[in-house]
């Protein structure tokens, strides 16, 4: 089973940019879905984006945040630019096996594994 460990979170002012990534330790990283989601404190714990068969975002994040994985260092990143206020969250990296409706993309009950989360605040 695969691990994951967050990091790259901060304070960061609305526009700027930040990079979170998630290293994964274990075997077959490859074959896992691997996302981001976020929380902020009072809310449910919201999707993000996810890397599968493609690439797949959040309305609310479409063309400001990009993820990607690479294999070989069997890590996952998260850029995210122009950022908000309403960015503000803690992150958290997922892992699972389902791949397909977006719905079951878009649901932390499709992830099996999380990491521990890292801190995003954008200030105004």
């Amino acid at each position: 089973q695969v691990q994951l460990v967050e990091s790259g979170g901060g304070l960061v002012q609305a526009g700027d940019s930040l990079r979170l990534s998630c290293a994964a330790s274990g075997r077959a990283f490859s074959v896992y879905v691997l996302a981001w989601f976020r929380q902020a404190p009072g809310n449910q714990r919201e999707f993000v984006a996810a890397t599968g068969g493609s690439a797949v975002y959040a309305d609310s994040v479409k063309g400001r945040f990009t993820i990607s994985r690479d294999n070989a260092k069997n890590t996952v990143d998260l850029q995210m630019d122009r950022l908000k206020p309403e960015d503000t969250a803690t992150y958290y990296c997922a892992a699972g096996t389902k791949w397909g409706l977006l719905s079951t993309i878009k649901t932390p009950d499709s992830y099996d594994t999380w990491g521990r989360g890292t801190q995003v605040t954008v200030s105004s």
